[in-house]
């Protein structure tokens, strides 16, 4: 962390030296905030079980989904803090960076957030996370023996997500 002209306190990890470092995790939750998917790549400690963990990041994402609309410039009406935003309503946020790690993140029209955390010096997600979307839809959605709202159990989208996220720059 580096305060106004002080020196750095905290230092960034290592810029990754190849291919798959990049990576740390991702989940994907659906519209309730049920995690239908988690999956880790590079992810050395563990502080909390699955479970809190999934809650926590999901309250992560509604607290900055609230308090985005709440900050936005451009609107008039600002809702009450805490009231959940429709899909594409408001003011939204893509990303934000820490000196370990970076959080991206993509909301559909149908609801479901992918959320891809990687390393600070990993650029601009968007496309990626859309691509990763346009995956789910593919290998997920369009099986006829998922049903919507369970947990994603597809080897072919766990193998092509694997494969798509080690190659991440």
């Amino acid at each position: 962390m580096q305060f106004f002209g002080g020196s750095e306190i905290s230092p960034s990890p290592p810029a990754p030296t190849a291919s798959g470092n990049n990576g740390h995790m991702m989940y994907v939750f659906n519209r309730n905030g049920v995690c239908l998917l988690y999956r880790e790549w590079n992810r050395p400690l563990r502080t909390l079980n699955a479970q809190q963990d999934h809650k926590l990041m999901f309250g992560l994402l509604f607290s900055l989904k609230s308090l985005t609309a709440k900050m936005d410039p451009t609107s008039a009406e600002k809702g009450n803090l805490g009231v959940p935003q429709l899909p594409g309503q408001g003011c939204s946020f893509h990303s934000f960076r820490t000196n370990t790690y970076k959080l991206s993140f993509m909301e559909s029209p149908s609801g479901i957030k992918i959320i891809l955390v990687t390393h600070p010096r990993t650029g601009d997600l968007r496309e990626s996370l859309k691509y990763i979307y346009n995956l789910y839809v593919e290998y997920v959605v369009k099986n006829p023996l998922y049903m919507p709202g369970s947990p994603i159990r597809s080897e072919l989208f766990n193998t092509t997500l694997d494969q798509y996220v080690r190659g991440i720059a």
